[in-house]
Protein backbone atom coordinates (compact mmCIF):
# COMPACT_ATOMS: atom_id res chain seq x y z
CA UNK A 1 0.00 0.00 0.00
CA UNK A 2 1.11 3.60 -1.07
CA UNK A 3 0.88 6.16 1.62
CA UNK A 4 0.05 9.66 0.41
CA UNK A 5 1.65 12.55 2.21
CA UNK A 6 0.29 16.03 1.66
CA UNK A 7 2.52 18.69 0.96
CA UNK A 8 3.46 20.61 3.69
CA UNK A 9 1.91 24.40 3.23
CA UNK A 10 3.92 26.98 2.76
CA UNK A 11 2.35 29.98 3.95
CA UNK A 12 4.02 30.86 7.74
CA UNK A 13 5.17 34.35 7.84
CA UNK A 14 8.15 35.58 6.87
CA UNK A 15 10.99 38.12 7.28
CA UNK A 16 12.44 40.91 5.47
CA UNK A 17 15.27 38.46 4.61
CA UNK A 18 12.92 35.79 3.47
CA UNK A 19 13.44 33.21 6.00
CA UNK A 20 11.00 32.07 8.80
CA UNK A 21 9.65 35.19 11.32
CA UNK A 22 11.15 35.16 14.50
CA UNK A 23 9.76 36.38 17.43
CA UNK A 24 10.59 40.09 18.29
CA UNK A 25 9.49 40.02 22.10
CA UNK A 26 8.73 37.07 24.55
CA UNK A 27 8.16 39.34 27.42
CA UNK A 28 5.85 41.67 26.08
CA UNK A 29 3.31 41.24 24.33
CA UNK A 30 3.64 43.12 21.24
CA UNK A 31 2.14 42.77 18.12
CA UNK A 32 -1.53 42.78 16.41
CA UNK A 33 -1.92 39.45 17.48
CA UNK A 34 -0.55 40.19 21.33
CA UNK A 35 2.04 36.71 20.66
CA UNK A 36 5.22 38.49 20.72
CA UNK A 37 5.84 38.04 17.11
CA UNK A 38 5.60 40.89 14.36
CA UNK A 39 3.11 39.12 12.10
CA UNK A 40 0.42 40.63 10.34
CA UNK A 41 -3.08 40.31 9.16
CA UNK A 42 -5.34 42.14 6.75
CA UNK A 43 -7.11 43.92 9.33
CA UNK A 44 -3.78 45.14 10.80
CA UNK A 45 -4.03 48.86 9.37
CA UNK A 46 -1.18 50.08 10.96
CA UNK A 47 1.25 47.31 9.89
CA UNK A 48 2.52 46.71 13.06
CA UNK A 49 5.56 44.61 11.15
CA UNK A 50 8.68 46.33 12.60
CA UNK A 51 10.75 44.72 15.78
CA UNK A 52 11.70 47.56 17.16
CA UNK A 53 14.34 48.33 20.28
CA UNK A 54 12.92 51.48 22.01
CA UNK A 55 14.99 54.39 22.81
CA UNK A 56 14.29 57.39 24.96
CA UNK A 57 14.65 59.21 22.01
CA UNK A 58 12.23 57.12 19.89
CA UNK A 59 9.44 57.09 22.80
CA UNK A 60 9.80 60.90 22.63
CA UNK A 61 9.22 61.33 18.66
CA UNK A 62 6.54 58.80 19.10
CA UNK A 63 4.34 60.75 22.08
CA UNK A 64 5.48 63.90 19.97
CA UNK A 65 3.65 62.30 17.27
CA UNK A 66 0.63 61.36 19.33
CA UNK A 67 1.26 57.54 20.01
CA UNK A 68 2.59 57.45 23.12
CA UNK A 69 3.91 54.22 24.18
CA UNK A 70 5.79 55.32 27.35
CA UNK A 71 2.84 55.40 29.56
CA UNK A 72 1.17 52.10 30.97
CA UNK A 73 -2.29 51.54 30.69
CA UNK A 74 -3.62 49.04 33.00
CA UNK A 75 -6.92 48.73 31.12
CA UNK A 76 -5.74 47.50 28.26
CA UNK A 77 -2.80 45.09 29.58
CA UNK A 78 -0.18 47.10 28.57
CA UNK A 79 3.26 48.57 30.49
CA UNK A 80 4.51 51.40 29.02
CA UNK A 81 7.65 50.79 27.34
CA UNK A 82 10.68 51.70 28.36
CA UNK A 83 14.63 52.33 26.88
CA UNK A 84 15.80 48.54 25.49
CA UNK A 85 12.20 46.93 25.27
CA UNK A 86 11.42 45.47 22.14
CA UNK A 87 8.25 45.97 20.60
CA UNK A 88 6.05 45.49 16.78
CA UNK A 89 6.16 49.09 15.62
CA UNK A 90 3.86 50.39 12.39
CA UNK A 91 6.34 50.95 9.41
CA UNK A 92 5.36 53.86 8.60
CA UNK A 93 6.18 54.95 11.88
CA UNK A 94 8.85 53.33 11.69
CA UNK A 95 10.14 55.44 8.79
CA UNK A 96 8.97 58.93 10.56
CA UNK A 97 11.52 58.00 12.87
CA UNK A 98 14.01 57.30 10.28
CA UNK A 99 13.18 60.60 8.14
CA UNK A 100 13.27 62.47 11.65
CA UNK A 101 16.61 61.03 12.46
CA UNK A 102 15.32 58.99 15.55
CA UNK A 103 14.85 55.25 14.36
CA UNK A 104 15.15 52.68 16.94
CA UNK A 105 17.32 49.69 15.85
CA UNK A 106 15.53 46.58 14.85
CA UNK A 107 15.53 42.64 15.09
CA UNK A 108 15.84 42.43 11.21
CA UNK A 109 14.93 38.41 11.26
CA UNK A 110 11.86 39.19 13.32
CA UNK A 111 10.61 42.24 11.05
CA UNK A 112 7.24 40.71 8.62
CA UNK A 113 8.39 40.97 4.76
CA UNK A 114 5.51 43.21 4.52
CA UNK A 115 7.50 46.04 5.80
CA UNK A 116 9.66 46.15 2.69
CA UNK A 117 6.20 47.84 1.25
CA UNK A 118 6.95 50.71 3.12
CA UNK A 119 10.75 50.47 4.14
CA UNK A 120 13.34 49.87 2.02
CA UNK A 121 16.00 46.82 3.29
CA UNK A 122 19.02 48.93 2.86
CA UNK A 123 17.56 51.57 5.55
CA UNK A 124 16.38 48.35 7.61
CA UNK A 125 19.88 46.99 7.38
CA UNK A 126 21.70 50.51 8.58
CA UNK A 127 19.44 50.15 11.91
CA UNK A 128 20.20 46.34 13.03
CA UNK A 129 20.27 45.84 16.35
CA UNK A 130 23.54 44.43 17.60
CA UNK A 131 23.29 40.90 19.10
Amino acid sequence: MVRMIAPLKNDSPKNVLGEPLQPCCTSLNTGWFRNGSCETAPEDGGRHVVCAVMTDEFLAFSQAMGNDLSTPMPEYNFPGLKEGDCWCLCAARWQEALEAGVAPKVKLAACEQSALDVIELDDLKDHIQPE
